[in-house]
């Protein structure tokens, strides 16, 4: 039987490791977007000196998991001298920090991919209409181009903001009590792994309801002009 007083008990613990997957995730996923933009438009294009670096990064981020560029950059960075010394070390020593960038780092690479395919699919037809009317570049890519490209991304970016969080769990190792170092926190005051993951499950699974639900309202209003119209 589970321990509902255990749970109830520990209530208060799980609710702050919960705000803090909340704005670590978030956090994130807003900056690794506010990078993946331009980075996913400089990987369409033809251009190699500035496809090339980008498509580097998004491989390595994309070709290594997210716990060990944590460790490269919560343990790692402490090992340089210059590093130490620099502006950014009273940062770069906060576990918080390390967590939020390594997130946004490999969010962004992700993302970049995904406005990439989206922006490579946009149709021809209505580029060339847009050019037709007398559209510079800059405005086709600005009127046309990324809002059709973000209404077609939004399932695979539905989906890369639910691996993220998720993926925000491996922040536990670094020291934050967030939803899974909560439930380690419980485990090891306790020693009752089954209510004290099974918990952080729940959590879980309530957020990943809410991300979904909110993806779908987005659908919803921005497919609004492919729904049939009632006769």
């Amino acid at each position: 039987m589970i321990d509902l007083a255990l749970v109830l008990d520990n209530l208060p613990l799980y609710l702050r490791g919960t705000w803090t997957t909340l704005w670590l995730t978030f956090a994130s996923l807003a900056l690794g977007l506010v990078l993946a933009v331009p980075l996913g438009l400089a990987r369409t294009s033809r251009n190699p000196l500035i496809n090339g670096p980008v498509w580097a990064y998004t491989y390595f981020f994309r070709g290594t998991p997210l716990l060990v560029q944590l460790f490269m950059i919560y343990y790692g960075a402490a090992q340089f001298v210059w590093v130490r010394e620099s502006v950014f070390w009273p940062l770069l020593s906060q576990a918080w920090f390390c967590a939020l960038l390594a997130f946004t780092l490999n969010t962004a690479a992700y993302t970049a991919e995904i406005v990439r395919g989206a922006v490579q699919a946009t149709p021809r037809g209505e580029i060339e209409a847009a050019r037709a009317l007398g559209m510079s570049r800059a405005l086709v890519l600005r009127r046309i181009v990324l809002p059709s490209a973000f209404r077609r991304a939004l399932p695979a970016y539905g989906n890369e903001m639910v691996f993220m969080l998720h993926g925000s769990a491996v922040a536990s190792t670094v020291t934050i009590v967030d939803l899974t170092g909560a439930a380690r926190i419980v485990n090891s005051r306790y020693y009752s792994p089954y209510e004290a993951f099974l918990t952080a499950a729940v959590f879980y699974l309530v957020l990943t309801f809410l991300i979904v639900g909110l993806v779908k309202l987005l659908e919803r209003r921005w497919y609004a002009h492919l729904r049939p119209r009632p006769g």
